[in-house]
């Protein structure tokens, strides 16, 4: 019946080649390829869960009076949006348990694609003939952030309208351009006009899914036209031969296996671990605030940057040219961002490699690589943890100005002890090696010795 059916079928379309280069294309082997395959099952819980979302979500700001199930905010004053946030969380039939996983996947596919990148950095994954599919994966986590950041601001509750609040001051803060880039976002002083409400809802249901998952599509077609990288093998190491297991019958189950174990595990957790509580900050009223709020995780790194840059901007004149939250808020990540985007072509141009690689690095062959990777992880990371300084003193007492001045010389000091020490130990691996190398190859020359003398 097989048979007939894909006789049946290449007859009519001449598919049968296609299929079959398709079901005997070669995967890696190795645990850590499966880390973008998480991200992507991750976008996909998050595009079925977004559409359900939609069916129920009003993106207006219009005033109205709550009286729905949620006893604490009954009477009370509150957009349109925020409403319909927690009419989705009480009233609609799996509302709570769609907008929670909605927001885990959110969280599962950024913590993904960073982890992704890591090891493709690491490893070397980006070099010739790579460099544009390691390219459209730094451009898919730079759209993500602010897919992310416009999602959780849409509930127009007080920790999103808080957030929306320094996204503004931030957008005000760019040179020259700010007062007109922030007009034009918000169509006016904050918090906008009554349109921006539906143009943030556009761009984050509509604009930026579209993107993500066109370069999504782009990058997975690169992926499978030059194929997979491959980790580096004593016995059978070649640049040109593609070892692996073939898409079926061997890496489709495990990859349709990994799909619902990660659907499960995000509907598990949108289920049972409770995520942004919005009818707990209740609505957002320009001059409301409340201590330790804190974004998503992705954006914590932002917050620690604007923390840690001291109080001064520049001024000519009695004019402010670059008002303070520019350099966390804006030139941070533009330096992290334009430093990863680069990589590729500034390690070609130091080390003068330009030949292809399909065989992967371990992190102990590429020192300088590693020590640079890690010290830059260092420095972004710290810069993340200071973001969590006031929950540190909210938990443990410690205080917040002292954490501040701390985390202001780790940054500066921390990554380059890092970079050392991390390269050091890179160096000691392939020493180790090579000894190690010498001996087998000293007593396999002893043993033939003695098989000859025999």
């Amino acid at each position: 019946m097989l048979s007939r059916f894909v006789r049946f079928l290449d007859e009519r379309t001449g598919s049968a080649p296609f299929a079959r280069k398709a079901l005997r294309y070669l995967f890696p082997d190795h645990w850590s390829f499966l880390l973008g395959e998480v991200a992507l099952y991750a976008f996909i819980v998050l595009v079925a869960t977004g559409v359900y979302l939609t069916l129920f979500f009003h993106p207006s700001t219009a005033v109205t009076t709550y009286h729905g199930s949620y006893a604490p905010l009954r009477g009370m004053q509150m957009t349109e949006a925020y409403r319909s946030v927690v009419d989705i969380s009480f009233d609609v039939k799996a509302g709570l348990l769609i907008r929670q996983t909605h927001h885990w996947a959110a969280d599962v596919f950024v913590a993904a694609i960073v982890l992704h990148l890591m090891r493709v950095f690491f490893t070397g994954a980006f070099r010739k003939p790579r460099e544009l599919t390691y390219v459209i994966g730094v451009l898919m986590l730079l759209l993500t952030l602010p897919e992310g950041y416009l999602g959780y601001s849409l509930a127009d509750d007080l920790l999103s309208g808080m957030g929306l609040a320094i996204g503004y001051a931030v957008a005000l803060s760019f040179p020259i351009i700010g007062a007109n880039l922030a007009l034009l976002i918000w169509g006016g002083p904050f918090p906008g006009d009554g349109t921006f409400w539906s143009r943030m809802y556009v761009m984050h249901v509509f604009v930026l899914p579209i993107l993500i998952g066109t370069l999504l599509a782009v990058h997975l077609a690169l992926v499978a036209s030059r194929h997979h990288t491959q980790f580096r093998r004593k016995d059978r190491q070649s640049e040109r031969r593609i070892l692996g297991i073939p898409a079926f019958p061997g890496q489709a189950p495990r990859s349709l296996a990994l799909f619902f174990s990660v659907a499960a595990v995000l509907f598990l957790l949108g289920g049972l671990v409770q995520i942004n509580p919005v009818w707990l900050w209740g609505p957002y009223h320009v001059g409301e605030s409340t201590n330790g709020a804190q974004p998503d995780w992705y954006l914590g790194w932002l917050i620690g940057a604007l923390r840690l840059v001291p109080h001064f901007d520049v001024v000519i004149g009695d004019r402010t040219l670059v008002p303070n939250p520019f350099w966390g808020g804006a030139l941070f990540p533009m330096v992290v961002f334009g430093a990863l985007f680069i990589w590729p072509w500034l390690e070609r141009r130091v080390t003068g490699d330009r030949r292809a690689h399909n065989v992967l690095d371990r992190p102990r062959d590429a020192p300088w690589r590693t020590a640079i990777g890690a010290g830059f992880l260092t420095w972004v990371f710290l810069i993340f943890f200071a973001g969590a300084a006031d929950r540190i003193y909210v938990f443990l007492g410690i205080s917040y100005i002292s954490q501040i001045w701390a985390y202001r010389g780790l940054v500066i000091v921390a990554p380059f002890i890092v970079l050392f020490v991390t390269r050091k130990v890179c160096l000691a691996l392939q020493r180790a090696e090579a000894i190690e190398a010498e001996q087998e190859q000293a007593e396999h020359e002893a043993a033939r010795a003695e098989a000859a003398a025999t």
